[in-house]
């Protein structure tokens, strides 16, 4: 969608609710595929304390991240998120997990967010390319008109990756949610609006030639 859809475009677009199947997206480093309970081991074995500092539950054994996983795919089966593990593609080994969440049928948007990466992840191409596949999907295939992200106020590593990808800041949800045991989080949330993306797919091309 770009700044020359017509009024009739985006009325029937308006019309029809946004669904959001399970799929797999594969770029040059990664392949993320439907989260499955079968991941459960793979995701189990990246687990440091380290990765869940900001994020608002921490997983410590394989049956916590069996539980998430459960959780995930109840919220996929009641049509609110679709859940991805992500894997290296040329390895196949386990990189971390994310997802579509906050799914609204009727305004064409959705959220992206749970992502953790295991540390070998880090400040590698893997988050850039995860993002990429999952803008390119949400607004070529899914036609959404927003793609929203919220995160930890204080979580400046992460403010400053969605930053990076140029993503909008909106503003900052005070006390928005009690988090990893009663911690009261104010949310710092953006946001990339259907007519913005061709700059953002653009921005973030450009990052992933540069690798």
């Amino acid at each position: 969608m770009n700044q020359n859809v017509t009024d009739t475009e985006l009325l029937r677009r308006a019309l029809i609710p946004l669904v959001v199947p399970p799929v797999t997206l594969e770029g040059r480093a990664v392949r993320l595929e439907p989260l499955r309970p079968e991941h459960a081991s793979a995701l189990a074995s990246l687990l440091e304390d380290e990765i869940f500092e900001f994020t608002s539950q921490v997983l410590r054994t394989q049956a916590d991240v069996e539980a998430y996983i459960a959780a995930a795919l109840a919220a996929a089966e009641r049509g609110a998120e679709q859940p991805f593990f992500i894997r290296e593609r040329e390895t196949g080994a386990p990189l971390g997990t994310t997802r579509y969440l906050t799914i609204s049928r009727q305004d064409r948007s959705l959220e992206i967010g749970h992502t953790w990466l295991g540390r070998r992840a880090w400040r590698t191409r893997v988050n850039t390319e995860c993002k990429f596949l999952l803008f390119r999907h949400a607004f070529e295939q899914l036609q959404v008109m927003r793609v929203q992200f919220k995160t930890d106020r204080r979580n400046a590593r992460s403010r400053a990756a969605i930053e990076r990808i140029g993503a909008k800041f909106e503003g900052i949800l005070r006390h928005h949610m009690l988090v990893r045991g009663g911690v009261v989080r104010d949310s710092a949330v953006y946001s990339v609006i259907d007519t913005e993306w061709p700059e953002v797919k653009a921005r973030l091309e450009e990052q992933l030639a540069r690798g």
